[in-house]
């Protein structure tokens, strides 16, 4: 038998049985069981307790004839030996089950898996042979998952998501359409603004020693990590600790009153004001919001989109709550977006995740229209922009 872990009754068919009761509980088919997972990651989201998904690949054990009933016998143990609160089903259909083990208190995962693993391979072992137990599979994956900001590959665990990768296959036709016009709309803007381009690197070049362009690795859809782009606004060589210790302070909502200030409207601003770090030309830029004009690129490179979600800088990650992730999963990050055209840094930080998932849920061409035509309007007036 292989062992994986991710860091983060007999039938007398000759088929493998789709599905299989013991008392009042069946193997969910392969949709049901999926469903569940996207279910019980927004259980796990409220209750703030984990679960542990374990996929036991049956190898050769899947096809016709002879094999059926072993099939029969791991399905008949995984039932037995599992509680009435956990999931089993089939991951992959006829091919890899899936056991939820849900509402875990993780002290000590090593001792959790250690376990989950006697339990289920004891019982396996009883039913089946050497050379049948020896043929199966099995891996382990822990939710939440383990996002921090050293990794350095993709941090959404794939296997806690089939529903995101269903649903990108469902729009896949609509996304295309996304695509299109972030690069039609992304060609316009660089060709239309090259003259300001032109002004603004001069301005930074000659005012402030450094390189026209700041970059810094940022998190886009799936936890996949890029290059982003921006005018340089900021003196080079400073110390970004205040940033860090400010942005998880505001994701913890614990954020000190004195390090923000109120607009003209009595609103609060939640972001850092009257740094020290910023150049003059950078104030200028901000408060325009022409810094950001060099992400057009990140759009055309196809790692931001015109419309989305900000992308995440990965202490900022670290620093989010379960049900913070879905804002960088569920769609591309982008230039401007509802938070952006609906008060901007005077919005806090939840309810800044709550209009990018709402992004995300109702999205349409349309929508992103919307967007891009309010968006004017909303740098003219600089609401929240500092």
């Amino acid at each position: 038998m292989k062992l994986q872990h991710s860091g983060n009754g007999e039938s007398s068919s000759n088929l493998a049985p789709t599905t299989l009761c013991f008392g009042e509980r069946t193997v969910l088919p392969e949709e049901d069981f999926k469903r569940m997972i996207a279910i019980e990651r927004k259980r796990a989201e409220r209750s703030r307790k984990a679960f542990l998904l374990m996929e036991l690949e049956t190898g050769e054990y899947h096809g016709s004839g002879k094999n059926g009933h072993v099939i029969g016998k791991i399905l008949s143990a995984l039932l037995e030996s599992t509680r009435e609160t956990d999931v089993v089903g089939w991951y992959k259909a006829h091919s890899t089950v899936g056991v939820m083990f849900t509402e875990l208190i993780i002290d000590d995962k090593s001792s959790i898996l250690a376990a989950m693993l006697m339990r289920v391979t004891g019982i396996l072992q009883n039913r089946l042979t050497f050379e049948q137990f020896n043929k199966i599979s099995i891996s382990f994956h822990f939710y939440p998952d383990r996002w921090d900001e050293d990794t350095s590959q993709r941090p959404g665990n794939p296997a806690l998501y089939p529903d995101l990768s269903k649903r990108e296959t469902a729009k896949k036709a609509s996304f295309g359409v996304k695509r299109v016009m972030d690069v039609v709309g992304g060609a316009i803007l660089l060709v239309t603004f090259a003259p300001v381009f032109l002004v603004i690197a001069l301005a930074v070049k000659t005012t402030s020693k450094g390189p026209v362009f700041f970059r810094q690795r940022r998190i886009g859809q799936y936890g996949k990590p890029f290059v982003f782009l921006k005018f340089r606004s900021m003196h080079v060589n400073n110390d970004f600790s205040v940033h860090e210790t400010y942005v998880k302070q505001l994701i913890a909502g614990q954020a000190p009153c004195h390090l923000g200030k109120r607009g003209e409207n009595g609103a609060a601003v939640y972001k850092l004001t009257n740094d020290s770090r910023i150049t003059r030309v950078g104030k200028l830029l901000r408060r325009a919001s022409l810094d950001e004009l060099p992400q057009v690129f990140n759009v055309l490179r196809g790692e931001m989109s015109l419309v989305g979600p900000r992308p995440a800088i990965p202490y900022e990650l670290a620093a989010y709550q379960t049900w913070h992730r879905r804002r960088v999963l569920e769609v591309k990050p982008g230039i401007t977006g509802l938070w952006q055209v609906n008060g901007r840094s005077r919005v806090k930080f939840d309810e800044m995740v709550r209009l990018d998932l709402k992004y995300a849920n109702t999205w349409s061409p349309w929508l992103d229209i919307k967007i891009l035509l309010s968006t004017p309007r909303a740098v003219w007036q600089g609401e929240g922009a500092y």
